[in-house]
């Protein structure tokens, strides 16, 4: 039963990282973007970057997954969920000071972009001799 509920969630996770890889999805992310434009394009623009770093660090994630054994799977599935909230409590703090200013969600976006293309190392290393269910207890 549990392998059943983890294929099907792994299909939800699928058709929504494909969805958002859809055009239309982009499109509407993306719609207001002007690279040099004015705030509010600037500000869609950063938004569009995050976007695509969140579905890629998905997909790669789903990947990763995939190719662990079964019990090593629970041991990323909770360092990917403090990681998520982490990103977000790092971001907050780091652009506080602009949240009321009109390139507060650029800088907003801009970091959590950040932060999620940095994960990618942190998810690779499960793929190596050196993750953390590796190592000799």
């Amino acid at each position: 039963m549990d392998i059943l509920k983890h294929k099907t969630a792994w299909t939800v996770v699928s058709a929504a990282a494909a969805l958002l890889c859809s055009t239309g999805a982009q499109a509407q992310a993306g719609a207001a973007c002007q690279p040099g434009g004015t705030v509010a394009e600037t500000n869609a623009c950063a938004v569009q970057m995050y976007q695509q770093a969140d579905t890629a660090i998905a997909i790669l994630y789903g990947d990763v997954m995939r190719a662990l054994a079964a019990h090593e799977r629970p041991q990323l599935r909770q360092e990917q969920s403090a990681w998520q909230r982490e990103r977000i409590t790092r971001c907050k703090q780091a652009t506080r000071g602009t949240e009321a200013q009109p390139e507060g969600p650029r800088l907003y976006h801009e970091c959590l972009a950040a932060e999620t293309e940095a994960r990618r190392k942190g998810l690779m290393r499960w793929l190596t001799l050196e993750h953390p269910s590796a190592r000799p207890q």
